[in-house]
């Protein structure tokens, strides 16, 4: 399917997207291109080189010391986390397919726990 798919898209030609006009300052439509380009580059240095604000917020720390899990993942984690995984998608570095590891995602998730174990202490 992805084939046909390729290959009516390659048939047909490259189709590009309608470019949107760039307006001036006082709202008209630029239609030269070093000039859509020179406002660009006016409207990304007013944008991008603003002065500090004189009277900065008040903001708030945020907490250092947030309730966040740092323990090893358990069983039902490492479960969890296998069902989530998408099939049909290409193996990462480790070759092993999203297949595979959900073929019996308890066994998985057990020889994962002991090796998650083995890194973590």
């Amino acid at each position: 399917m992805r084939q046909l798919y390729d290959t009516t898209k390659k048939l047909s030609g490259h189709r590009r997207k309608p470019e949107r006009p760039v307006k001036s300052k006082e709202g008209k439509v630029i239609t030269n291109i070093e000039e859509q380009q020179n406002r660009w580059v006016e409207h990304f240095k007013e944008l991008l080189n603003r002065s500090a604000p004189l009277n900065p917020p008040n903001i708030e720390a945020t907490p250092t010391d947030l309730p966040i899990n740092v323990g090893p993942p358990t069983i039902e984690e490492i479960s969890m986390a296998i069902r989530q995984i998408k099939s049909g998608k290409v193996a990462g570095p480790d070759n092993i397919p999203a297949e595979a590891l959900k073929a019996d995602v308890a066994a998985t998730a057990r020889i994962l726990h002991i090796l998650f174990n083995k890194i973590w202490n």
